[in-house]
């Protein structure tokens, strides 16, 4: 089990409150998906993911995008239970998705970088240990099924 400081929670709560899903919801998985494009075998019903424009713009990117933001809104207000949070997206990627559990990794680092791009400075080095504690913990949860 992942323990959060007083002081973490407090910051990733703080951060996360400032987050615009609507604006935000196809960065990160946009950002797996040209990055990382081997990933983009688990969109293959998305249609057009050729290029970068492409897979930015897409609807279903987009849609996709804001499920798992909302998501990690769910962890970051059920920081003490993780894995319950996570069970049944964690059944659904392990046993019919067949997800890398990397690839949840992954994810985690898009949604830094995207946090960082969008608050730069208020995304200090102690703001990303504390999210990158939080990536790793949701990761883990995502990858429970495997283990």
């Amino acid at each position: 089990m992942v323990h959060f400081t007083a002081e973490e929670k407090a910051a990733i709560a703080s951060l996360w409150a400032k987050v615009n899903v609507e604006v935000a919801r196809g960065e990160s998985l946009g950002r797996l998906l040209v990055v990382y494009p081997w990933t983009q075998r688990f969109f293959d019903n998305f249609g057009n993911l050729y290029s970068e424009s492409a897979i930015i713009g897409n609807p279903k990117v987009q849609a996709h995008g804001e499920k798992v933001l909302t998501s990690f809104g769910n962890a970051v207000k059920h920081m003490e239970d993780f894995k319950g949070t996570f069970a049944k997206l964690s059944e659904l990627h392990c046993d019919k998705l067949h997800v890398d559990p990397e690839n949840f990794r992954l994810l985690g680092n898009m949604i830094s970088i995207v946090l960082a791009t969008h608050f730069n400075k208020e995304f200090t080095p102690q703001m990303q240990a504390a999210w990158q504690k939080l990536t790793d913990a949701v990761a883990n949860a995502l990858a429970h099924r495997y283990h």
